[in-house]
């Protein structure tokens, strides 16, 4: 017979706010607080901010993580070193395909010279409409 509490779950929408408490947190992915607390050691992308009396208060994006750690670990069997594997992956993954070259000098090093000469050819044409020198 199947473990009931490990049994795929409805889990609620997450509403328009800036930021959720633990407890919110703990609710909308059916997870208790203390696992919480002990996933934000174990996951290094996972940093609520902490404001008076060290209360935390998570954003959208980090209960969306949350959720995602817990279908891994919950749903797919995964191990906690298997689940950070698994999202340090995808996170490079999309970052390869979203994001532009890091380093600056590679990024406009090609266009460059072509930008150059069209900033010039601007500047020409702006001189031209702004007329003779005074």
């Amino acid at each position: 017979m199947p473990d009931s509490s490990r049994a795929k779950t409805e889990l609620p929408p997450i509403p328009a706010k800036r930021y959720f408490t633990i407890g919110e947190v703990s609710e909308l992915c059916a997870v208790k607080p203390h696992v919480l607390r002990y996933w934000e050691q174990e996951f290094a992308q996972l940093k609520p901010v902490k404001r008076r009396g060290n209360r935390r208060y998570y954003q959208h994006h980090e209960v969306l993580l949350i959720r995602r750690i817990r279908d891994l670990l919950y749903e797919q069997g995964f191990t906690i070193n298997g689940a950070r594997h698994r999202l340090e992956t995808e996170n490079s993954e999309s970052h390869a395909t979203a994001r532009p070259p890091t380093s600056v000098a590679t990024a406009l090093a090609p266009s460059a010279p072509m930008e150059a000469a069209a900033l010039r050819q601007e500047l020409e044409e702006i001189r031209q409409l702004l007329g003779p020198a005074a």
